[in-house]
């Protein structure tokens, strides 16, 4: 990754449905573990026990925090593009320019296409995307497809015209 760096983006999770829905959830859940054990009331008409209410609780922290560390890392470099998706992958994927048949930013259905955000897709048509509906589309010589999710398109496709990669 020592190559002059072309085009930088970094995506995260913004849409305000998912955190409305993990804010109410652990809203919900910590006031549950305050009534229950602080003031020795029981939560709701079928309450969990102590220690399941507080195992939820922990449980539904972490997904939170997952979500907070999430973020799809995309760079192109003389060399190639590098992408990640934190924290499932640790370490950029690098894919040469030789390994590329085609490139091409397009527009793309998230969820009839690929079943939604995230990491999606099984065998030879998969994706990285974290909201929108824009992205690179990666075909290799393999046959196999990848599509990296952009908010940045028309950044994106300036920096791939320049290079002279577009749709060959």
């Amino acid at each position: 990754m020592n190559e002059t760096l072309l085009f930088s983006e970094t995506q995260k999770f913004k849409q305000w449905w998912i955190w409305l829905l993990l804010l109410g959830l652990n809203g919900t859940t910590l006031f549950g573990i305050y009534q229950q054990l602080f003031l020795d009331q029981q939560f709701g008409n079928k309450p969990l026990s102590d220690v399941s209410l507080i195992i939820t609780g922990i449980f539904i922290s972490i997904i939170t925090i997952i979500f907070l560390l999430f973020k799809l890392e995309t760079h192109i470099k003389e060399d190639g593009i590098y992408v990640r998706f934190f924290p499932i992958h640790i370490s950029f994927r690098f894919y040469t320019w030789e390994s590329i048949s085609k490139l091409e930013v397009r527009e793309y259905k998230p969820v009839s296409e690929f079943g939604g955000w995230g990491i999606r897709g099984f065998g030879k048509n998969r994706a990285l995307n974290i909201s929108g509906n824009i992205g690179l589309q990666l075909e290799f010589k393999d046959g196999k497809k990848l599509l990296i999710g952009t908010t940045k398109s028309d950044e994106l496709s300036d920096v791939i015209h320049r290079m002279n990669k577009i749709a060959r």
